[in-house]
């Protein structure tokens, strides 16, 4: 347990999550990566819950600023409208008092808890199984809060209402913010002809792409193309520890490997049946996310449905943005996003995320995340001037 809670306390702070993270991973007995006045309240918190791991941080810049001015604006229970947070998450509880009692009462109906006090805000989150999934949880905070407070800002702000207080959170919050990275790494050259290569070079992009910070956590997916075969990212697999994590699946369903497989395998096999494309990566770029829910229409009959019924053609740049939920219902992204990415670098599902494709090997496709999310960064700030 304690090699589990050094890992993800070390993800959180390289991750930029947390600069100082509490993480405690439950066994014969409680484990802390160190001691702390807060331990005692969150061992009464555990001792209350049927888990058997923990973590309590600050959050580090831009979160803190960004979730310090949302509890504010939404005392009670902060909820974005992002994919992360409608599948997973629901909505972000808000406690005023650090003590196992609020803690404790929110964590029996929510993954996690913002528990504002002192001006400044703590994220608790739990996992009944690992530490990773306290991890997950906290990373999926940050980024929904993100999302939010992005798109919020860009909302009021052509609204004309943003308030002082919104400004000066919004100016911290940018200040924070890292320099884009408009630098790609080399990765493996195709095509590729074996089994052993398409493994390489997937485990290869996907820990690439974690480690330039186009996901939410290690949310995505990533696939390539052999023959007839897709081989693919698991379900729930983190992008950047994909060894043992890659099913092979034949395109014409004759393997049960899909049960494991990634939950958009439908809409990678017809993203490979549509185009000429070997590989496809899926990734959660902020900036991409919060633009694909910008939308200026202010009386619409699919409102509040946007994720599933938008039918509005938008796009930014040369790149549409198209509804779809995960999976394979009559409102799944495998029927918007296929004919979407067709003849293009890619496409962004609302609320979602970006998929791109590349012709014979993961550099296109990275390449095409990394610009697309740049150029709609650069976006999002043209529209807030």
């Amino acid at each position: 347990m304690k090699q589990l809670v050094d890992k993800y306390t070390d993800k959180m702070i390289k991750g930029g999550l947390a600069e100082a993270p509490l993480v405690c991973g439950l066994d014969d007995e409680m484990t802390w990566n160190r001691q702390a006045p807060e331990v005692p309240i969150l061992e009464a918190v555990m001792q209350g819950m049927n888990i058997n791991s923990l973590i309590c941080a600050e959050p580090a810049e831009p979160y803190q600023s960004i979730l310090v001015y949302l509890t504010e604006r939404y005392p009670e229970v902060i909820t974005p409208g992002d994919c992360e947070t409608r599948t997973f998450l629901h909505d972000l509880p808000v406690g005023h008092e650090f003590s196992a009692k609020v803690i404790g009462s929110h964590l029996l109906y929510r993954k996690s808890v913002v528990i504002k006090a002192d001006g400044k805000v703590k994220i608790v989150t739990f996992g009944t199984v690992s530490p990773e999934q306290a991890f997950v949880t906290f990373s999926s905070v940050c980024f929904a809060g993100f999302v939010l407070f992005f798109a919020d800002f860009l909302a009021d702000f052509k609204n004309g209402t943003v308030s002082e207080t919104q400004r000066r959170a919004f100016d911290r919050a940018v200040s924070h913010l890292d320099e884009p990275r408009t630098d790609c790494p080399e990765l493996l050259c195709g095509p590729f002809h074996r089994e052993a290569e398409a493994y390489e070079a997937i485990i290869e992009a996907g820990r690439h792409t974690v480690e330039y910070g186009l996901v939410d956590s290690y949310f995505g997916n990533i696939s390539y193309r052999l023959g007839e075969t897709i081989y693919i990212s698991q379900t729930g697999s983190s992008l950047d520890e994909l060894a043992g994590c890659i099913d092979p699946c034949p395109l014409d369903g004759s393997s049960c490997a899909g049960v494991t497989a990634s939950s958009e395998l439908v809409a990678h096999n017809e993203i490979f049946l549509r185009t000429d494309n070997r590989a496809i990566l899926h990734g959660h770029p902020k900036f991409a996310v919060i633009l694909s829910m910008d939308c200026d229409r202010k009386e619409c009959p699919n409102k509040k449905r946007c994720h599933i019924k938008c039918s509005e053609e938008r796009t930014i740049g040369d790149i549409p943005i198209v509804p779809g939920e995960v999976g394979t219902g009559t409102t799944g992204l495998c029927h918007t996003l296929p004919p979407a990415v067709k003849g293009r670098r890619g496409a962004i599902v609302w609320g979602h995320g970006l998929f791109t494709v590349g012709r014979e090997d993961f550099n296109l496709a990275f390449q095409h995340l990394l610009d697309i999310e740049n150029m709609c960064r650069e976006e999002y700030f043209k529209r807030v001037k």
